[in-house]
């Protein structure tokens, strides 16, 4: 007997305690169709078609032994991963029908709302029982060693049809909105690559295949070096002394950036005292970083609310002063071409560098300042639009969380 901490108007009710195999029957075998959607189970998307997941159809011969899954009903994947430590559950949501391996204990909610006893298994609070059933590193096949029969005697917190019905509207609710905004996110980001591709020059040529109307003459080549104030490096605070801070001055290590995008509030701080003595490598609001060691030739660029801040030792700052647009400059630097010739010139194996002297070398090509600035401006909204769509996809996963902690019991 319970209760949520969070739960919609007119419900006091306590929840019932019911055995999962009370309101379930066992789902098996199949009709001979072999023709229909074979999927399988990914403890972080769901169900997959597998020739999605596994470039191909996996099932072979043992497809003929694959249970046939209608629509509503669900799965338990009993293999552990790093998300799923003791295996997930998904109901058949996309498919009228689906060929499911075996394997899997399938199963269907004769009482109650299958999308609330899937919501009941994110929540990660069967995870004790089912901890309870798996004997120390027992294996089967790969598989959590659980039977059908004992998952079936898992305990569960009900409430009444009706609660359960809201509560599963919610949350596929926000899992729509969450797929629409990541799937928003993901064709940006494919526009992205293939503008990339096709604004800017290939393969020695010096026009680009798409430009704006207006624009005819030849790029032309420049060094960054030629275009920057100076290039420089960083260098790590407590080699000086200096202790991390809560606050203060924020401090870039190459890792804040991430898919060749600044990762915004992934970094640390320094005090004033130490940007003082680091002064030469300080960087401001359109400084253009180039990682130089490890997973070298990723860049980003610092947005513009960052009035300054500070790099360590692995990651070059690259100003642009001359004759150049910084977020012209930084799309080129973004380009798959750039990046294959960054690997083609790197050093060590272990460690991959580049050198300052490198970076000051690499060419870009460069067309007239009011093409940058139009490049750039585009470039620019689709970033935003990138950066849009992941934040709000952020927050619906962080609401999620905190819901499914307080509208379970």
């Amino acid at each position: 007997m319970g209760k949520p901490k969070i739960r919609f108007k007119g419900y006091a009710d306590d929840w019932e305690q019911r055995k999962l195999g009370d309101v379930c029957s066992r789902v098996q075998g199949n009709d001979g169709r072999m023709d229909l959607p074979t999927l399988t189970i990914s403890a972080g998307n769901g169900w997959m078609r597998q020739e999605d997941r596994f470039s191909g159809n996996i099932a072979g011969k043992e497809q003929k032994n694959y249970t046939l899954l209608h629509r509503g009903e669900l799965s338990y994947n009993h293999g552990n991963s790093k998300l799923a430590k003791y295996g997930t559950v998904f109901s058949l949501q996309t498919y009228e029908e689906a060929l499911v391996p075996r394997v899997y204990h399938s199963f269907k909610v004769e009482n109650g709302s299958a999308d609330f006893v899937e919501y009941y298994f994110a929540t990660k609070l069967p995870d004790k029982e089912l901890g309870k059933l798996i004997s120390s590193g027992a294996r089967m096949d790969g598989l959590l060693n659980i039977g059908y029969e004992e998952f079936m005697r898992i305990p569960f917190l009900f409430p009444k049809e009706e609660e359960q019905n809201k509560i599963s509207l919610y949350f596929r609710s926000l899992d729509s909105l969450i797929t629409l905004h990541q799937r928003k996110c993901d064709e940006t980001k494919k526009l992205k690559k293939y503008m990339l591709q096709k604004m800017f020059p290939q393969n020695g040529e010096k026009v680009p295949k798409i430009r704006f109307a207006g624009f005819s003459d030849d790029w032309e080549q420049r060094k960054l070096g030629e275009l920057s104030e100076f290039i420089t490096k960083g260098a790590t605070p407590t080699t000086y002394g200096f202790e991390w801070q809560t606050s203060g001055i924020p401090f870039f290590r190459n890792d804040a950036i991430k898919n060749n995008q600044f990762v915004y509030g992934d970094y640390s701080y320094i005090s004033e005292e130490a940007n003082e003595v680091l002064k030469r490598s300080e960087i401001r609001a359109n400084d253009i970083l180039v990682a130089i060691t490890g997973d070298i030739g990723k860049v980003g660029i610092i947005p513009k609310n960052i009035e300054k801040g500070n790099i360590n030792q692995h990651t070059a700052r690259v100003r642009v002063i001359k004759a150049a647009v910084p977020y012209f400059i930084y799309q080129s630097l973004c380009t798959e071409g750039q990046q294959r010739k960054y690997q083609l010139i790197k050093t060590g194996l272990s460690m991959p560098q580049l050198s300052l002297e490198q970076i000051r070398e690499t060419v870009v090509l460069c067309p007239s300042l009011s093409e940058q600035v139009k490049i750039g401006e585009y470039f620019a909204r689709l970033d935003h639009f990138i950066t849009l769509h992941q934040q709000k996809c952020d927050e619906l996963q962080n609401i999620k969380k905190f819901m499914l902690k307080n509208m379970f019991v």
